[in-house]
């Protein structure tokens, strides 16, 4: 029995809920009245969520990412911080690596902190979206709001922030085959919710522009230039005239094997990257890469606690459009 559940029988709002629980003279008697009952009949003990909602507010939120030496992560926890310090809450940051028990065990360690909200950067927190993989969040979500920055799961006071990842992918690979691309190679180097909507619409893509979908064009490597580079390099008869990878580090390690194998860029292969991060800018010619706007998901995210937080009412899934921002890897 949660916060949630107490809301729902009592045919309220969890923050109307939450000011019974501190007693706020906004809600009236005959209201308050109402909730207790239905609170003593489950016999309902208020959490730390239900106070952070109301009176006691910590005024501090937890923020939970892989690692924070990522130049995305690093943007995304950078832009967080800045905006909570503007609405005055204070943050607490914790880098919880890839495994699922570090996971766990950081947001767990992070919800000991009573905070009043959580925010989880990157989709890796979503796992494949089964039970077993999200039972920790809707475990943290009894305790306090989590936001989930760029991956989606259906799971009560878990609210989810992300871009449009399978559009802008299908969109990027129907441009590519209505250019003449015909063998369109796929970089990822995760199985995150954001790699998986990615290659969805990358076969989508081709499915639908009456090209099959092959598995040796499909390439899972780490992201790591020099790996990339190698791995191609490694791999007899692999031809194709265009790439579209997961993070801009993968496209730049194609862009090195097409420089290895004097293949001519964008003449004879285009090369596409994501997050539009400053390696696009840094190679020759210039990468062709997504904007996943990640400032845009961190500000409606940010918005979007303070708005719950105040007793209002969101959505429990906000998404933000991609822009493709076109470079010299491309000639489409």
């Amino acid at each position: 029995m949660n916060i949630y559940d107490i809301a729902r029988l009592a045919d309220v709002s969890i923050a109307t809920v939450s000011r019974v629980v501190n007693d706020s003279p906004k809600v009236s008697e005959k209201t308050k009245q109402k909730v207790r009952a239905v609170m003593e009949e489950q016999n309902y003990t208020p959490n730390v969520f239900a106070r952070g909602l109301g009176l006691n507010s910590m005024k501090t939120v937890g923020i939970v990412c892989p690692d924070v030496s990522d130049a995305y992560m690093a943007e995304a926890v950078a832009y967080l911080e800045k905006s909570f310090r503007n609405y005055g809450y204070d943050c607490i940051l914790y880098c919880s690596g890839y495994e699922y028990e570090s996971k766990v065990k950081s947001v767990q360690m992070i919800l000991r902190k009573k905070i009043d909200a959580l925010v989880l950067v990157g989709s890796h927190y979503a796992g494949d979206g089964g039970e077993e993989d999200i039972r920790y969040l809707s475990e943290a979500a009894e305790k306090a709001p989590v936001f989930l920055i760029n991956g989606y799961i259906r799971c009560p006071g878990v609210y989810c922030v992300l871009s449009e990842n399978y559009q802008i992918m299908y969109d990027t690979v129907c441009a590519l085959t209505e250019a003449g691309r015909q063998r369109i190679l796929f970089l990822y180097d995760s199985h995150s919710y954001s790699a998986t909507q990615k290659l969805s619409g990358y076969e989508d893509a081709l499915r639908d522009n009456g090209l099959p979908v092959v598995e040796e064009l499909k390439i899972f490597t780490e992201n790591k230039i020099a790996t990339v580079r190698e791995n191609l390099l490694s791999k007899e008869g692999l031809s194709f005239d265009a790439v579209v990878a997961t993070d801009d580090g993968l496209a730049v390690g194609a862009l090195k094997y097409a420089n290895k194998k004097q293949l001519r860029v964008p003449e004879d292969v285009n090369i596409v990257g994501f997050n539009n991060s400053e390696l696009a800018v840094c190679c020759e010619p210039e990468l062709t890469s997504v904007d996943s706007r990640s400032d845009a998901l961190c500000k409606t995210a940010a918005d979007s606690l303070m708005q719950l937080l105040e007793g209002k009412s969101i959505r429990h899934k906000r998404s933000i459009r991609c822009h493709l921002i076109k470079r010299g890897t491309t000639n489409f």
